[in-house]
């Protein structure tokens, strides 16, 4: 094993770790699409949105440091996805944006819009973030219609190395059925759902209200079944399916039956950190249930669920797998090998990725500084 595929597949690592906690941190957008079913007076949505505003940032910034690390390591995929499908990353982004545009202005007097809209801009925030990001997140697995052409860099007026085939420009993971939408929907779904499970288990953490943790165990259960029902169908599919793999030496690509179950074999620690997750997560939430006095499930449920996504990302790359399928052709599929940055740009990024402990452990330093007091229900 070089030196340049190490540096590649740590970088695949850190960007799968970054997915990872993103996911986790979209308990944010779980809990902005529970707002309207758990807060029933204004004091209680209130208690809710105070909470979850201390948090939001955190989110909004993984995110930001998730496609930054994308884009400096595997410059290709970004171009090619972020340049291609663009019209489910603008959705995205603009969700976003209205969510930070809601948390500045909900809480001043007189606003132009009113509390009432910028509540509404927070639901719709959580409605759909986590469906298209899921959604966005499962063409890993089942492709996306494009072309890569890495000549035409010498082509002075068309410089365009990535092509899109679809004209629906990115929507097409979610209305293309012909070509995995349906199961691209199913990780939506179940993305939506996990970050709803983990808003009740933080809320149950976080607001000292006995009705708005009554109502989280509720919708805690509610919330699991709906994640479970899309979430196992997907994964199951995702074990037995084709995959592609690329043969180091000549970069041809070819397509592999039963590849995902072959990578969590090949690298059983993918396979270990996947069913201690799955324990993790189920854990958390069943103690939650039936424990009303437990309060501290959001950590079991959040470290597992970190744990799962890594190790679904992680075999999405690794063990030469084209963690970015090509449905239009096979060859243009993306590699970490066939898309990374130079060995140098990785050498030196690597030396400064030794800053993200520190910064990991400042997220864990403000996450408990913000949370010495829990949230009460002001009247």
């Amino acid at each position: 094993m070089t030196s340049y595929y190490i540096l590649q597949s740590y970088w695949w690592f850190i960007v799968s770790l970054l997915g990872a906690l993103l996911v986790f941190m979209l308990f944010v957008q779980g809990g902005q699409s529970l707002i309207y079913s758990l807060g029933k007076t204004e004091p209680q949505l209130n208690a809710l949105l105070r909470s979850l505003g201390k948090k939001w940032e955190l989110t909004f910034t993984t995110l930001v440091t998730f496609g930054g690390a994308f884009f400096a390591s595997f410059p290709l995929f970004y171009s090619t996805s972020f340049g291609g499908a663009y019209w489910v990353w603008m959705l995205i982004l603009f969700t976003f944006i209205v969510q930070a545009v809601s948390y500045e202005y909900i809480a001043h007097q007189n606003n132009l819009l009113g509390r009432g809209t910028y509540r509404a801009f927070l639901f719709v925030n959580g409605l759909l973030a986590p469906i298209l990001l899921g959604a966005a997140v499962s063409t890993l697995f089942h492709g996306a219609q494009f072309i890569v052409n890495k000549e035409n860099l010498t082509d002075a007026i068309m410089p365009v190395v990535s092509t899109w085939q679809n004209p629906l420009h990115g929507l097409e993971a979610a209305l293309d059925f012909s070509n995995g939408a349906l199961w691209n929907l199913a990780l939506g779904l179940a993305v939506f759902f996990l970050a709803r499970v983990l808003a009740c288990l933080y809320f149950i953490n976080n607001i000292d209200d006995t009705e708005i943790r009554a109502g989280s165990r509720k919708h805690l259960l509610i919330s699991t079944v709906g994640f479970l029902v899309f979430f196992l169908p997907w994964l199951i599919k995702l074990v037995v399916m084709s995959g592609h793999a690329i043969d180091p030496a000549t970069l041809k690509i070819t397509e592999e039956s039963f590849k995902y179950l072959h990578n969590l074999i090949a690298l059983p620690w993918t396979l270990l950190l996947l069913l201690v997750g799955v324990v993790l997560v189920l854990f958390g939430i069943i103690k939650s249930l039936l424990k009303p006095e437990f309060f501290k499930g959001i950590w079991f449920a959040g470290i597992g669920a970190v744990l799962v996504v890594l190790s679904i990302l992680l075999v999405a790359g690794l063990n030469h797998t084209a963690y970015y399928p090509s449905l239009s052709d096979m060859q243009s599929s993306l590699t970490i090998i066939t898309s990374s940055s130079s060995q140098f740009t990785l050498t030196a990024m690597t030396i400064v990725s030794i800053i993200i402990p520190f910064v990991l452990a400042y997220i864990v330093h403000a996450w408990w500084t913000l949370d010495r007091e829990k949230t009460k229900t002001k009247a």
